[in-house]
Formats: C-alpha cells, structure tokens, sequence
C-alpha cells in the first residue's frame, strides 16, 4: 500500500512539474527585468487583474503591472498598450480600472486599447491575434505570468517577450505562486483539447 501511495505521489509530481519546467526553459531568455534589455514592440498587452483585494486594500500586483506599463511607454520600448481583462460583472471591470490609471499616470488615452473579454490569460493571447491582429507583442506582467503566456503565444502563432513587473511577497505572492503551478498544466491541457476563447467578435486595429 505505502508503494502505491508513493508512486501515486511521484507520478503526480511529474505532472506538476514538467509543464512547469517546460514553461519556465521555453521562456527564459524572453523575459526581462531590465527597461534597457528588452526591445522595443508596437504593442505591449497588459494581463489583467483586479485592482482591489476583498479586503478594499490595492491589489500589488494590479499596481506594479500599472507601473510596468507605464515606464516601458515612457522608456519608448511600447507604442501601444493593449489591456486584456475581466469585464464579466459590474464590479469588475479590470480593463477601465487599468485605463484610467494608466491615463492619470501620463499615459494618453488614444494610445491604450481595451479588451474586455481577456476573462484568462489564453483569450488574451489568443484574443491579441485573432481580434487585435497582433503577431509581436510585448507581455507586461510579473515573471510568472509572462513566462505562461509567452508559451501560450508561441503556440498561437505569435511572437512575444515580457517585460516583468515587480513582484509580490509575502502570503499574497505564495498563493498567486501555488495557483500559478496548477494554471501551468492547465496550458496543456487546454492546447491537448483545443480549448478555445470564450468570445471573439469584430476585428480591431490598433493604430
């Protein structure tokens, strides 16, 4: 019995780890800390979140993706910004929430495009491409983030690095990094059946 149970335990852990593993060798010359190391794209897509925690206290990793935007468009890396987000109830709407920051930050309003069907990071990358007719982006999340959706966009046909926000510690950060394992084997899973977008919809230049 005590056999079974821990060939059980391995072979679960493969299948947390290889995904991740995959992800992480895949994506990791394409992610980058440094403003003055990443080249420039037109566009850089913003990954969504929501601004504010249960509690009411800012979301940390809503502001430090803010902020990321802000100093790649500032820094003449992005062209664009594209934010991709959850719109699916009246008190979430991620992709105004970022808009309006982003323009109280100096950002002008007719350079920041709005998604608001990105409901999980593969309708945004697919999303980018099919509604946006992106095929290069520049993803702007936390390291974690932008090494999932940089495969994902690899294997939609599209070319992508990432500029990373600052991350987040403590409990917060710990939980985010436990889901982000699952969220993981979850890209494979989706592409193994071919999951597809919740919505697509009209074409949208951004220019």
């Amino acid at each position: 019995m005590k056999k079974k149970i821990l060939l059980l335990v391995i072979i679960l852990s493969l299948f947390v780890f290889i995904p991740n593993y995959i992800i992480y060798n895949f994506s990791s010359d394409r992610v980058f800390d440094n403003i003055n190391q990443i080249k420039s794209n037109k566009v850089g897509v913003v990954l969504g979140t929501s601004k504010l925690l249960k509690s009411g206290n800012i979301n940390l990793f809503y502001q430090y993706r803010v902020d990321a935007a802000v100093a790649l468009y500032k820094a003449g890396k992005i062209e664009f910004i594209l934010v991709s987000g959850d719109n699916s109830s009246v008190n979430n709407d991620e992709p105004t929430d970022f808009k309006n920051d982003l323009i109280a930050k100096g950002i002008p309003a007719e350079r920041i495009f709005l998604d608001y069907a990105g409901f999980r990071t593969l309708d945004s990358v697919v999303r980018a491409k099919e509604i946006f007719g992106l095929t290069e982006v520049t993803f702007i999340s936390q390291k974690f983030h932008n090494e999932r959706a940089i495969y994902l966009a690899e294997k939609k046909g599209i070319k992508s690095i990432g500029f990373n926000a600052k991350d987040v510690g403590g409990k917060s950060g710990t939980k985010v990094m436990m889901r982000e394992y699952l969220a993981r084997v979850k890209v494979f899973v989706d592409l193994l059946f071919g999951v597809k977008p919740h919505f697509l919809g009209d074409k949208i230049e951004i220019k």
